[in-house]
């Protein structure tokens, strides 16, 4: 029997997934979202879903509902929703960004099958990494049902620890951003040396492509890759001892430490 889902928000993300989902054959009139906002609710109608303003309309005789709303708002709809979600004991999925475990069960319910998940945003092209961690009153089955709607957009992962989010947080969630940035970069010195901006954007883009494609198809880890790719005495070897010289790798080390650092805050504010 397929499992009536109830989506509470329908921004980027909750739409990603819905589409994920729609694509993978799930069916259209299992899957109910609300939003105060009617332009989102018309961008989702066309898909044949059902869509509504009001959450416990979207909750009533779901058998999951999946948290999409802003986090600064999620415990005003946690508390809205409580009593629906008592009464059919659906499982609930969390997309929230920093609320932690043992706020949604404060405001949810002691009882209540709860999985956090930490989706980035390329899930918003079906090509994302997501992270999950299930409080012990969630099931085997509706482990499942979790990885199978968030596998709509992507790979999964299971965390031993919730505390794991936030290392998960520093590396695949805020981790686009950072391959951004090095893109950025790359494109800027391409035109400083005399390149076009277009011909440097295209050579960005496609390289970065490209070197992910090899490293996702490829059974070597990237220090393999790497070391494979670059020549003794060549242009290769020269950028990777100057940026090895400038403590390249110290440098995402510490960065990654500080997004874990504000990760822990955020969640550690929210209890």
């Amino acid at each position: 029997m397929t499992n009536k889902l109830a989506f509470i928000g329908s921004g980027n993300m909750a739409t990603a997934l819905i589409n994920g989902l729609l694509a993978d054959g799930y069916p259209a009139d299992s899957i109910t979202a609300s939003d105060q906002l009617a332009e989102k609710r018309e961008n989702l109608a066309g898909s044949g879903i059902h869509t509504t303003d009001d959450n416990c309309d979207a909750v009533s005789g779901a058998d999951v509902v999946i948290l999409a709303v802003k986090p600064q708002i999620l415990q005003v709809v946690c508390q809205e929703i409580e009593p629906a979600i008592k009464q059919s004991k659906a499982l609930v999925i969390s997309i929230a960004a920093g609320i932690t475990e043992s706020s949604l069960s404060n405001w949810l319910g002691k009882d209540t099958a709860i999985v956090r998940t930490m989706p980035n945003t390329p899930a918003m092209l079906q090509s994302g990494a997501t992270v999950l961690h299930a409080n012990v009153n969630t099931s085997a089955d509706q482990k499942d049902i979790a990885e199978s709607i968030l596998r709509a957009v992507g790979i999964t992962l299971w965390l031993d620890t919730e505390k794991q989010i936030d290392a998960a947080t520093a590396l695949s969630g805020s981790g686009p951003a950072y391959y951004f940035l090095f893109m950025e970069a790359m494109s800027r010195a391409g035109v400083d040396m005399g390149l076009t901006e277009e011909t440097a954007h295209l050579l960005t883009l496609q390289t970065a492509l490209g070197a992910a494609r090899m490293a996702m198809e490829s059974n070597d880890l990237p220090e393999v890759l790497r070391k494979k790719v670059t020549s003794p005495g060549g242009t290769t070897e020269a950028a990777i001892t100057h940026l090895q010289n400038q403590k390249f790798e110290d440098i995402i080390s510490q960065a990654m430490q500080a997004a874990r650092s504000r990760a822990e805050e955020l969640s550690g504010n929210r209890d």
